[in-house]
């Protein structure tokens, strides 16, 4: 495998390429990390042999090729079962692989559609990204000629105003669902595996959002959440103010208030019995 080393092609601050970053190193497998340009990656991952225009993307040392967060984690389970991704024992497994399959198709594209929704209507979001995510020189050139690219890729994410608007409402329900798998000890383990890495880095990217980062300040997610990618860029604010739930916000904020009085007095964060689990059901 050292001859032919797993090859994982990405794009800068791609939360689905974070996750695989993190179960490759999970694994202890050695890789090749190859950064494509953002925006011009399509053509490179057709050109690379890839049948589909999204990153993450993984050339196996067999030649074997595979994209997506999802399909990546099963095929790395299948090519070195042990540390796993996922529990051993049977129904802690099925509730680990459920979490990560919600976490693929229903969170995921969250962060994914508002950091489009912003670089296709500010400028200043357009700068700033081709100067954390690009190579090349002259960020405010770059984000100038970005212009007419932005809006291409926020059709092909789905990033209409409606849309945004919608998930931004239900936002806080989905980090509700994040807090609740945490309690439970579904995810945030001892040993991180793929439901982590899938829900932990759309959670990070969306803390990392100036705008909507507030929205996940206090709640367990957080911590979590910096626990799976600890560094990430603070992405400029782009959503409109009035799009923001800040009703939500304030109605979490005084339930996590509660919720530390709470443990102040000695009652635990989270049941004993989800500690256990966590702690016991994890192949090692």
């Amino acid at each position: 495998m050292a001859d032919n080393p797993i090859r994982l092609y990405g794009i800068a601050l791609s939360h689905p390429v974070l996750g695989v970053h993190g179960m490759l190193k999970r694994k202890t497998l050695s890789y090749r990390y190859i950064e494509l340009l953002a925006g011009a990656h399509p053509l490179s991952l057709f050109a690379l042999g890839f049948t589909r225009a999204t990153v993450p993307a993984l050339k196996l040392p067999d030649g074997r090729r595979v994209q997506g967060s999802l399909a990546i984690a099963k095929a790395l389970e299948r090519l070195v079962p042990t540390p796993s991704l996922y529990p051993s024992e049977p129904a802690a497994r099925a509730a680990a692989q459920e979490a990560e399959r919600w976490g693929e198709a229903v969170l995921q594209p969250v962060p994914r559609r508002l950091i489009r929704w912003g670089l296709r209507h500010r400028l200043d979001q357009r700068r700033w990204f081709a100067d954390v995510a690009s190579p090349l020189p002259a960020p405010a050139l770059m984000g100038i000629l970005l212009t007419p690219v932005a809006p291409v890729f926020a059709r092909r994410a789905g990033a209409s105003d409606e849309r945004v608007q919608r998930e931004l409402a239900e936002l806080p329900g989905l980090l509700d669902k994040v807090d609740g798998l945490l309690d439970s000890g579904v995810i945030g383990g001892e040993e991180l595996g793929a439901a982590d890495f899938q829900i932990g880095s759309s959670v990070r990217m969306l803390m990392a959002m100036q705008d909507v980062g507030r929205l996940v300040a206090e709640r367990p997610a957080a911590s979590f959440a910096r626990r799976v990618v600890p560094d990430y860029p603070e992405v400029p604010a782009a959503l409109p103010a009035q799009w923001l739930p800040a009703h939500a916000w304030r109605r979490r904020s005084e339930q996590w208030t509660l919720a530390s009085t709470r443990r102040s007095k000695g009652d635990p964060p989270y049941s004993e019995s989800s500690r256990a689990l966590s702690a016991s059901s994890w192949s090692r």
